[in-house]
């Protein structure tokens, strides 16, 4: 037994490692640039350090929830200004989600074969790797969720308070982390009923617990509600932007969400997010194994839970598979409200981040079930079968970090998708001597990405092109000029009559990126 363990336990560690290694390494180059929205945050972070201070919620950019920033400028604090440290909370979160997942996994199912290959999806799969590598608040979602359901099915087991509290205050964490965890509380509302009909005496035996866990949730997520209370746009700001709801939706809200929830389904299996920064379109967000696995797991839950709520009805038989089952269709299909609930960009794999964990634990669940069957039923020996789904889970591994490492992060598409161009204009700014005058002229959201590694930087102007006219670059010389092709020649010209001719330098990178840098 204790050798049984300690192979379980050097195993989990390779899996925690590998999903740590897959998140860091050439985090400076995969993803190619630095995405606008990661700048944004990197900004906020970098006033919060000039003096400006933490706050909870950060208004711009449609309005972001700040923990994570604040996070960021910890990691900026300590390492300074680079990819790295920008990406460093959505590393660790990521990582820690691979330790989650797996202990999820093992309290739900009391199988070390199912938590295990879950959490190995976790950390190999293409969807779990290209989010914990970006520098967006939405990396925590995942985390909150299987560490605050691993201690409340903890808590469920062993009845003891101290897990239901500790089980709420990750979850009240949760108002701090991302838009989409606002459904998350109907999760377990929604798993009440069944708690009720599966347990004997439920409130009775547990409403000391219940009242630690909201106890716990109200505590920590006070701070977001009061802000919320203070300024109800910041609540509405983002929801009012995308909701089907919202004036920017066309089509009755009723079809939209139809055809919304539709494309929610497919993308696993059939076509993903078109949008690069977020999949590898136009093929779905798991590879064919995996996603084989993942229908297998989905339907085989909906199936075992019908029939075990049909004998909770008609027969009065008490099972535990009803709640597991009840839970984890609720997390699935509650975490792809906020995708199909809006009226843009869909599919979005971001937007539906909060189901990922329960895509690879259906996975894993799937593929053991098929694993075990064959044993009992099949021919082949069983030292066989074993062989069989050990190779075609290292295929899972190799192929989504093939396809992450060597195709998406190498492709010209995603290049463009991350503004590569720009990120390099940043780097090159980065590098001049302290004694240039540096202006770099883009468009808004670009000129972030520029200013988080000149914020430094005593002789450094951003400028949107229509804010030349008039501009005040004094009598000295010694300037340098940074742009992309964003309104070049308009630029341009305009630089030729203030200050005549100039050394034009045009750079240009193996995917026909380019920005130019001019100076007296």
């Amino acid at each position: 037994m204790k050798n049984k363990q300690s192979t379980i336990l050097i195993i989990l560690a390779g899996l925690i490692l590998l999903g740590l290694f897959l998140r860091v390494y050439a985090i400076n180059i995969a993803p190619p640039g630095i995405y606008p929205d990661e700048a944004v945050n990197g900004q906020d972070a970098l006033r919060f350090l000039d003096g400006a201070g933490w706050q909870w919620f950060y208004p711009d950019n449609d309005g972001r929830e700040g923990f994570f920033i604040n996070l960021v400028a910890l990691s900026f604090s300590i390492f300074g200004v680079s990819a790295f440290s920008l990406r460093l909370p959505a590393i660790i979160f990521g990582t820690l989600t691979i330790l989650g997942t797996y202990l999820l996994a093992r309290v739900l199912f009391k199988n070390e074969k199912i938590a295990l290959l879950a959490g190995f999806l976790n950390a190999v799969s293409f969807g779990a790797i290209i989010f914990s590598r970006i520098s967006f608040r939405a990396s925590m979602l995942p985390f909150i969720l299987v560490w605050s359901f691993y201690f409340f099915f903890v808590g469920i087991q062993s009845r003891k308070i101290i897990h239901f509290a500790i089980a709420g205050a990750i979850f009240g964490l949760g108002m701090h982390s991302y838009i989409a965890f606002r459904v998350a509380p109907l999760i377990l509302l929604g798993l009440l009923p069944f708690l009720f009909v599966s347990k004997d005496e439920f409130l009775k035996n547990f409403w000391k617990q219940i009242l630690a866990f909201v106890f716990s949730f109200v505590i920590i997520s006070a701070p977001m509600f009061f802000t919320f209370y203070s300024h109800p746009e910041y609540f509405w700001s983002r929801t009012e932007a995308v909701s089907v709801f919202s004036s920017r939706s066309s089509g009755h809200p009723l079809e939209v969400l139809v055809h919304n929830f539709e494309l929610s389904l497919l993308k696993y299996n059939f076509v993903g997010d078109m949008n690069w920064r977020d999949n590898f379109p136009p093929y779905p967000i798991l590879n064919l194994v995996e996603g084989i696995f993942f229908l297998g797991g989905l339907i085989g839950s909906l199936v075992i839970f019908f029939r075990f709520l049909f004998l909770r009805i008609f027969r009065k038989i008490k099972s535990e598979n009803l709640v597991i089952c009840a839970f984890l269709l609720l997390w699935f299909f509650g975490m792809l409200a906020p995708e199909f609930m809006s009226a843009e960009g869909n599919p979005h794999a971001l937007r539906s981040i909060g189901a990922l964990p329960v895509v690879f634990i259906f996975s894993a669940a799937f593929a053991v079930f098929l694993q075990e069957n064959l044993e009992k039923f099949s021919k082949f020996r069983k030292k066989t079968i074993y062989g069989f789904f050990i190779v075609i889970f290292l295929f899972i591994g190799v192929f989504d970090i093939a396809k992450y490492f060597v195709f998406w992060a190498n492709n010209a598409q995603t290049a463009r998708a991350f503004e590569k161009n720009v990120t390099d204009l940043a780097y090159y700014t980065e590098g001049l001597p302290k004694e240039k005058k540096v202006y770099a002229i883009l468009g808004n959201m670009q000129r972030v990405v520029v200013r988080i590694f000149n914020w430094n930087r005593l002789n450094f102007h951003d400028l949107n092109p229509v804010e030349l006219d008039g501009f005040d670059f004094g009598n000295d010389g010694n300037r340098v000029f940074v742009f992309t092709d964003y309104k070049k020649d308009e630029i341009i010209e305009k630089l030729s009559e203030r200050f005549g001719k100039m050394e034009m330098k045009k750079i240009t990178d193996k995917n026909g990126l380019e920005y130019y840098v001019l100076q007296e």
